[in-house]
């Protein structure tokens, strides 16, 4: 088979003809497979559209070629199905969790979710992803059936699982989860909607988050050089990165700094694509899953980097962190931000009837539902929307610049 060709479904590729099914029953598309609906639903989503005025590192009024949630959840999705093509599984479902995975985070970026989490601390916490099944199975309301999207057990699945099990199977939370313990949108949700937390996701959820960490470090290391808070020269400290700007001044010497940076995320993204296809396929031959749930019931993922590509992805990893989101510009708007959803929240707390029609009428007013409702409020907000809200509140709103 040709190189970038997609390969046939595999066995243990997820089958929308085969699905679980969906909470409440629909008659199927006509037109779209289950998983293809699925997607449209969450492109079409209000939570969705919101990502384009979300931080990802630069918060948006800082320029207009930065990315957003938005703009990295499309880079994501492109990457999950160049990798998804070529080991036969459906596209559809991965394209959905790749453009699903940040529905779940708040304005600001992980500094908006840290502020939350620390809001919310006596209410059992705020966690994105499970903001992302709260929004898709509770918060969108556009069906006259339903609340949320009704999407498919994968999808949802693929939502709360993709970065591996949440429990062990006897049911205590697996080790990053051992302090807070599960979430409690996703403890509460399955409590009548049995995810399986103690087993693994699909390997096209799992295909999605590798899809993530890729998409982070190329753009990271592209906005990174945009804002002058790195030089080409300072990434050559980065054994992998040195190796791909070396090896394109040999072929490319005239090459201006612009193109150069294009050049080294793109070998990057197709480096690190290469070698998830590679590592996988290794780990497929080893298993031999004949079905999606084989991939679910293996002891360790089944889509990884391999050993070598891990340690050289944990570098960059760790340059970006000391080089940029530890960048005292950062850290400064970051900090500013936090103060703005601190100050947010314990308004509207005090003051639910302030919140938009929709989100104060009929609400339960116990402490604790009240917390989780002004959450899902502040959550929703667009780094903008966030601002404008703290100006007509306050009497001073910092600029975040």
């Amino acid at each position: 088979m040709a190189v970038g060709m997609a390969a046939p479904r595999a066995a243990f590729a997820c089958d929308p003809d085969l699905s679980r099914g969906r909470q409440v029953n629909e008659p199927p598309s006509r037109s779209r497979s289950a998983f293809r609906r699925d997607c449209d639903r969450v492109i079409h989503s209000t939570a969705f559209r919101r990502l384009k005025h979300k931080t990802q590192v630069f918060v948006f009024h800082e320029g207009d070629h930065y990315r957003t949630r938005l703009t990295h959840s499309l880079e994501v999705a492109q990457i999950a199905r160049a990798v998804a093509r070529q080991l036969g599984l459906d596209e559809d479902l991965t394209e959905t969790l790749a453009l699903a995975h940040d529905l779940g985070h708040p304005p600001f970026g992980h500094a908006g979710e840290r502020t939350l989490d620390e809001c919310l601390e006596d209410f059992r916490g705020f966690d994105h992803n499970a903001q992302a099944l709260r929004v898709v199975t509770l918060l969108e309301r556009r069906y006259p059936d339903f609340d949320g999207l009704n999407l498919t057990w994968e999808t949802l699945e693929g939502i709360v699982k993709h970065n591996g099990p949440l429990t062990t199977p006897d049911g205590a939370p697996t080790s990053r989860y051992r302090d807070t313990g599960v979430p409690q949108g996703i403890a509460d949700f399955v409590q009548t909607y049995d995810l399986e937390l103690s087993t693994f996701a699909s390997l096209e959820a799992q295909i999605a988050a590798l899809a993530d960490d890729i998409a982070y470090n190329a753009h990271d290391i592209d906005d990174g050089l945009r804002a002058n808070l790195f030089t080409l020269s300072d990434l050559k400290r980065v054994p992998l990165l040195a190796e791909i700007l070396d090896g394109n001044e040999q072929h490319y010497p005239a090459l201006d700094d612009h193109r150069r940076a294009a050049a080294l995320v793109r070998e990057l993204i197709s480096r690190l694509i290469n070698d998830v296809v590679d590592e996988t396929t290794k780990r497929l031959r080893a298993a031999a899953p004949r079905s999606p749930d084989d991939v679910r019931r293996q002891s360790t993922p089944t889509a990884a980097f391999s050993s070598d590509a891990a340690a050289r992805e944990r570098q960059i990893k760790d340059f970006l962190w000391d080089h940029m989101y530890r960048h005292e510009r950062v850290m400064k708007i970051m900090r500013e931000a936090e103060d703005v959803v601190r100050d947010l929240f314990a308004f509207y707390r005090q003051n639910p009837d302030e919140m938009p029609p929709d989100w104060s009428a009929g609400a339960r007013t116990d402490e604790a539902s009240v917390a989780r409702r002004v959450g899902d409020f502040i959550a929703g907000m667009t780094d903008r929307f966030a601002l404008t809200e703290h100006a007509r509140i306050f009497k001073s709103t910092p600029e975040l610049r």
